[in-house]
């Protein structure tokens, strides 16, 4: 594994002292910055449809909604028993 220099290593450090939320777009920004290729033709107009239709979706009440507890949960014990 790689080791951080002391600049990477603080940087880290006050991140991680941040709330959630700007951790979470410290990430997205981070990860597009690795991204150099342009995006594809159609593909910011297909996700923005994508999401609408989800959004849809859980307005109407045509999915149902599970709470990130029982996700992790569930998930967990998928992960305990080795079940897919």
């Amino acid at each position: 594994m790689a080791h951080l220099t002391p600049q990477a290593s603080d940087l880290l450090e006050k991140a991680l002292s941040l709330s959630t939320q700007e951790r979470g777009l410290i990430i997205d920004r981070l990860i597009e910055s690795l991204d150099e290729a342009p995006p594809d033709a159609g593909v910011e107009k297909a996700w923005a449809e994508e999401i609408k239709r989800r959004v849809d979706d859980v307005h109407s009440g045509r999915v149902e909604m599970i709470p990130g507890e029982e996700v992790r949960r569930r998930l967990g014990r998928r992960l305990l028993h080795g079940r897919e």
